[in-house]
């Protein structure tokens, strides 16, 4: 295997022998080999769309399959195994239907499209289309920067597909981006200027789910969020997808059972619509890494919705159930039926079962501060700097990881200056969202918008400042960017950024591996993306530009 996807990376270069995250060499191997087919796949699809047929069925199995990719998403060896024999199956069908229809495919000759083989093979094959097999460094990094930045966005597309909301534009350029790795005829300029149109189609994926989860839960809302327990049985849910944890609350109505939220999932606490459910308690624990503790405490079933799945300890793993794209050997899948519904009986019989959640901490977290709400503030934030009472914004959006080096981010926040406000999203604000850092005049120095995706608010908010102090660019903004990376949504978000112009973006704790040195020249010199140093010295370094 060699993976390095992810800020984890082994020794900062890439994971050879088993993944940082988990995940075993022969699982990573065929990740590759399904992207391979994928790859395949959206070549006939591209050329299906350019004759007028649009196969829904592909888009989305393209999109799921580029889901079941991302870093701790899905962990096991047969789930894979299926998907790539479904994948040649489609592929096959594809081409076969392409030809009946007098559709000439003459010009589609790479193996990806017409490579056969038997499960059996499967093992060699995976081994031989990875990511070393581009030759050129800066080749390499680009196309796998692409890659990344597709595979954050079909994860959002996933859930703005879940909740009725999809694009076939976004879908077209997914498969268009993917096809474009394989064309050894693209240069390095080519590909830069895909990696920014990549950018650009990260800004409309990002846009839609916004529009999917407000559309259907209503605007996020200044919300107090308990984050101890009660005494009764519970069900936690994590991962990102809000229409899972929409059925759940339905489905626990008047059970006996709690439910709370972990990690990425905290937000669901800020809309509107899950508000009327008073079996929804809050949230329990902290960012993804910590689920080997917190999990073993909670008693009760966990609900795995998508990404951010730690393989789980023996003592617990009969307590895990999984959904979406999620997978790992041992633990239970809940599938979804044909009506698009989900029936999560037997995680609540199972939870009647299970003791109350032990108490691992008490208070509350305020959040709900996404476009909408900061917006509605607009007046008093506009007016606390032009007062001078808010020197400047620090976005501080992205992933926590595991490593000791993230530390940094609890510093950096715990010592900036007093008339600093930190806008967030994502679980990097486990790192600072329970510390009393205060408040400027009635507005909370930590302005949590709520998941990763929701980046996009940040990026709302900086626009409509711009506006409102009658700004040309972006960069002239009192807002500087101190992000914190793990996987790929985290990279599909920094290219939506760097489209949408902004400049001088840190990234930590370490710039990605997959940058080769000239790739990551390209981004200083033209972007201004940097890395992170000393929490004393960034704060002085930000605070003087």
């Amino acid at each position: 295997m060699f993976c390095f996807q992810c800020q984890e990376a082994s020794r900062g270069k890439g994971c050879t022998v088993r993944g940082v995250c988990g995940k075993t060499a022969d699982v990573a191997n065929l990740q590759d080999l399904l992207i391979y087919v994928l790859k395949g796949i959206s070549m006939y699809n591209l050329k299906a769309k350019d004759n007028g047929i649009n196969k829904e069925d592909v888009d989305k199995f393209v999109m799921e399959s580029l889901f079941m990719t991302i870093t701790n998403a899905n962990f096991a060896r047969n789930d894979f195994i299926l998907k790539v024999k479904e994948a040649l199956d489609l592929r096959d069908k594809l081409a076969k239907e392409l030809e009946e229809k007098g559709i000439d495919t003459s010009d589609i000759t790479h193996d990806a499209a017409h490579w056969k083989a038997t499960e059996e093979e499967f093992d060699k094959k995976a081994e031989e289309v990875g990511v070393l097999t581009t030759e050129n460094e800066d080749v390499r990094s680009l196309r796998e920067l692409i890659t990344y930045g597709v595979k954050g966005m079909a994860a959002y597309s996933y859930h703005a597909d879940n909740l009725g909301y999809n694009s076939e534009d976004i879908f077209t350029f997914m498969q268009k981006a993917l096809a474009a790795t394989l064309d050894d005829s693209l240069t390095a300029d080519d590909l830069v200027n895909l990696t920014l149109e990549t950018g650009k189609y990260g800004v409309d994926a990002l846009a839609l789910l916004d529009k999917a989860n407000t559309s259907t839960y209503g605007n996020p809302e200044i919300t107090k969020v308990n984050i101890g327990v009660r005494n009764r049985p519970g069900i936690l849910i994590s991962g990102h997808d809000l229409k899972d944890l929409e059925q759940l609350l339905e489905q626990t109505k008047d059970t006996g059972v709690d439910v709370y939220t972990h990690s990425e999932m905290l937000p669901a606490n800020y809309y509107p619509a899950f508000k009327k459910y008073d079996h929804f308690v809050g949230n329990y624990g902290n960012a993804w890494w910590k689920q080997k503790e917190e999990f073993e405490k909670f008693n009760g079933p966990i609900l795995m919705t998508t990404n951010c799945l730690v393989p789980p300890k023996d003592s617990y793993k009969d307590r895990v159930y999984a959904a979406g794209p999620v997978g790992f050997d041992g633990i239970k899948y809940i599938e979804e039926k044909e009506d698009g519904t989900k029936d999560f009986s037997e995680i609540i019989e199972h939870a009647k079962k299970c003791e109350p959640p032990v108490e691992i901490e008490k208070g509350e977290i305020v959040g709900g501060f996404a476009h909408n709400q900061v917006l509605a503030l607009a007046d008093k934030v506009v007016e606390a700097v032009k007062s001078g009472a808010i020197k400047k914004f620090f976005v501080m959006a992205g992933c926590d990881g595991r490593m000791k080096d993230r530390e940094y981010y609890t510093e950096f926040a715990e010592k900036l200056p007093k008339d600093t406000v930190i806008l967030t999203a994502g679980c990097a604000k486990y790192r600072y969202n329970k510390l009393d850092l205060g408040d400027i005049g009635g507005i909370p120095r930590v302005l949590d918008a709520g998941q990763c995706n929701d980046s996009y608010s940040l990026a709302v908010i900086a626009m409509k400042l711009k506006e409102v102090f009658e700004l040309e660019d972006i960069n002239d903004l009192p807002i500087a960017y101190n992000i914190a990376w793990y996987e790929q949504k985290a990279v599909i978000v920094l290219l939506a950024l760097l489209y949408l112009g902004v400049k001088n973006i840190h990234l930590g704790p370490t710039l990605p591996a997959f940058l080769s040195e000239n790739v990551a020249k390209v981004l200083v010199e033209k972007f201004g993306i940097g890395g992170i140093s000393e929490a004393d010295k960034d704060v002085e370094m930000f605070m003087a530009e």
